[in-house]
């Protein structure tokens, strides 16, 4: 049995992709030199792991205590 997704992080994550999307278009540009990144992948999740960490989210497993 699946739940459904919760509304707030569903809006939390879409947020933070739109702005990351957004951020990486400016890195490709400017640092890349128009480059397409191959590594996107892991630019996005570092990028989104800090904007969460700088909202004061973290992620946690179902079974994991918060610390």
């Amino acid at each position: 049995m699946t739940s459904a997704p919760d509304p707030a992080s569903n809006e939390i994550l879409l947020d933070l992709l739109k702005r990351a999307a957004a951020a990486h278009g400016v890195h490709e540009e400017q640092e890349l030199g128009g480059v397409y990144d191959e590594a996107w992948p892991e630019w996005y999740a570092e990028h989104m792991t800090r904007a969460l960490a700088e909202r004061g989210y973290r992620i946690v497993g179902a079974d994991d205590e918060p610390v």
